[in-house]
């Protein structure tokens, strides 16, 4: 379901927005909304990557390495 909503900007950034979306060959209203569907997006992406990010640092990296050996295993006296 959409629904509109109201923004309130200076006319500066109103003018620059407009040029932009006119490059894009765009509206104005659908220059801002995918602007903001990307970013909350990229706020969800980021949300997800972190949680699995932090749970693999918590389980840890098997780096393959073998058990060392013991002191009293590499010095005979």
């Amino acid at each position: 379901m959409k629904q509109n909503i109201t923004v309130q900007l200076d006319q500066t950034v109103i003018k620059e927005a407009k040029v932009i979306a006119a490059k894009r060959s765009t509206s104005l209203s659908k220059f801002l909304a995918e602007e903001i569907r990307k970013i909350a997006s990229q706020e969800s992406t980021y949300d997800k990557d972190k949680e699995l990010a932090l749970k693999r640092l918590k389980n840890g990296y098997s780096l393959g390495g073998a058990r060392l050996p013991k002191r009293e295993e590499l010095y005979t006296r």
